[in-house]
């Protein structure tokens, strides 16, 4: 079985719709450590009501990003985690780590990848104009955003819509398609080809809608 760790920086309500599906028996893996750089995140009280390991690593306490990231390695490591997910995790991971567990980090971001890379993705989408915003789970390179893209959400930006009820909306579709990635990963259903990501045992020719729109249709 897969044995997870997964980094979080505040409230954890991806971390939350991780262990349910879990739980549930969707995703055949195992959490075996929550890291949080931030003390008070709320999600290691989530991890805690489900007998979850938690470990603080603040980033304050390291004198530079290397020493940090050498750390959280040293951490799981100790755990034998085979897959990180970064779950909110509010920091920019090195090379060092990434080389670390190569091809074994997730990441989720809110919004569609390429497009509103970095912080805020949502609301930098909602600020544009565009038509449909999203989500997006990749797997995690040396840049910022920019690492195989393994599934998207799409989700339309509404004429009435405030930067919030839109975030709301893209956090929902977060919570699906993030368990659904771990879930394809854990099955070893993932393969990565020239930075596209290849999923086994799916027939998408057989989907009912292969496209999305943004406006009305009589």
């Amino acid at each position: 079985m897969i044995k997870i760790g997964i980094l979080i920086s505040g409230s954890g309500s991806n971390l939350q719709s991780i262990i349910e599906a879990v739980k549930a028996g969707n995703i055949a893996g195992e959490i075996v450590l929550v890291i949080s750089n931030n003390a008070e995140a709320y999600g290691l009280t989530r991890a805690a009501n489900y007998n979850i390991p938690t470990k603080v690593v603040k980033h304050d306490d390291y004198s530079d990003r290397h020493t940090f990231d050498q750390e959280l390695v040293k951490v799981l490591k100790e755990s034998q985690v085979d897959l990180v997910v970064l779950a909110g995790f509010m920091r920019v991971l090195g090379a060092g780590f990434i080389a670390a567990f190569p091809d074994r980090v997730i990441n989720i971001h809110p919004a569609l990848l390429p497009s509103f890379s970095g912080t805020h993705g949502q609301g930098q989408a909602f600020a544009y104009g565009v038509k449909l915003a999203g989500c997006t789970v990749h797997f995690v390179d040396e840049k910022v955003d920019h690492g195989p893209i393994i599934i998207q959400a799409a989700v339309p930006v509404l004429s009435d819509d405030s930067e919030e009820r839109l975030a709301a909306r893209i956090l929902r579709c977060e919570h699906k398609i993030f368990s659904r990635a771990l879930a394809l990963f854990c099955a070893g259903k993932l393969q990565i080809e020239d930075r596209k990501v290849k999923i086994s045992g799916v027939d998408e020719s057989q989907l009912d809608d292969q496209f999305l729109i943004s406006c009305p249709v009589e």
